[in-house]
């Protein structure tokens, strides 16, 4: 292979982390900016209804690949993957900053290690055990350390663990059930066979109509919604999974220590207040995400 083809792929690769880290990081400001305007439920579903709308002609090319077995486990996934920590996120993001939230999603790949072992029959060394141990420590910190000093327990950040539990469980899904099929269709018919449901809880379950086009508020929320499902969602599936393909899963599960440094700054520059407390919790979560994760 000519040497420069390898220069460009290790610049394609950097370049496509860097841009996953902007996109998946900046998705807690985007939902702090559609809760201006909607309710939780709305942003959670107007995010699925995006992400499967674009979807959708990727969905219908590639709907025959997947066989009739494998459509439970993908409507699983959908639910897992996406529509559930949708609202997960938006819910959470009600009560505590979007930088928190961005720091506790990093707990992600403890639970695919944690769900593995439990019900895939992945095995825990001691150090993966330390790892779990580290990050478990910092996720209790993150979430007892309020504004106004430890103690302040916020509860809503359970939210967002849930949320993780449910992407741990999706990622389990896609290694040991669906390894027949590419990514794209494993994410695009997922998705979009919980658009519909999304469709239906909008329209028939909270006021949307009545809100959308009543002011510049309301469209700008809007459109940082949209954005967050094509981006967020949608695009940023199909680039990571392009980056598993160029270089490795280890290389690509790296974007997990930049997303929360984006997320950070995205809420220093909203005007979050980040105290002392939460930034040693972020700390230990990164290093009970890095020793774990360690190959040797």
């Amino acid at each position: 292979m000519y040497p420069g083809n390898d220069v460009r792929q290790n610049r394609l690769a950097w370049g496509l982390l860097l841009f996953l880290s902007l996109i998946w990081g900046s998705s807690f400001i985007l939902i702090k900016k559609g809760l201006i305007a909607f309710d939780a439920g709305q942003v959670g579903s107007l995010r699925i209804i995006a992400a499967a709308v674009f979807l959708l002609p990727f969905a219908i090319q590639r709907m025959k690949r997947a066989k009739r077995k494998h459509f439970v486990v993908l409507l699983t996934l959908g639910f897992t993957g996406s529509l559930i920590p949708a609202f997960l996120f938006a819910m959470a993001q009600t009560r505590i900053d979007s930088a928190i939230a961005g720091a506790l999603n990093a707990i992600t790949p403890f639970w695919v290690i944690m769900l593995g072992a439990l019900f895939f029959y992945q095995k825990i060394n001691l150090r993966i055990a330390i790892g779990l141990f580290v990050g478990f420590a910092g996720t209790t910190l993150l979430v007892i350390a309020g504004k106004e000093g430890l103690g302040n327990v916020n509860l809503y950040g359970l939210f967002v663990i849930a949320a993780t539990v449910c992407y741990g469980l999706n990622l389990n899904l896609i290694k040991f059930k669906l390894s027949e099929l590419d990514a794209i269709t494993i994410t695009s018919v997922s998705l979009v066979m919980t658009g519909p449901i999304a469709i239906l809880y909008l329209l028939a379950s909270t006021d949307f109509m009545s809100i959308i086009g009543t002011g510049d508020q309301v469209m700008t929320s809007f459109g940082a919604v949209v954005l967050l499902g094509v981006l967020g969602t949608a695009v940023a599936l199909v680039l990571f999974n392009k980056l598993v393909l160029i270089k490795s899963p280890v290389f690509a599960s790296s974007v997990t220590y930049l997303i929360p440094i984006v997320a950070v700054a995205w809420g220093i520059i909203d005007g979050e207040k980040i105290v002392t407390g939460q930034l040693m919790g972020m700390g230990l979560i990164l290093a009970g995400v890095f020793i774990a994760n360690r190959i040797r």
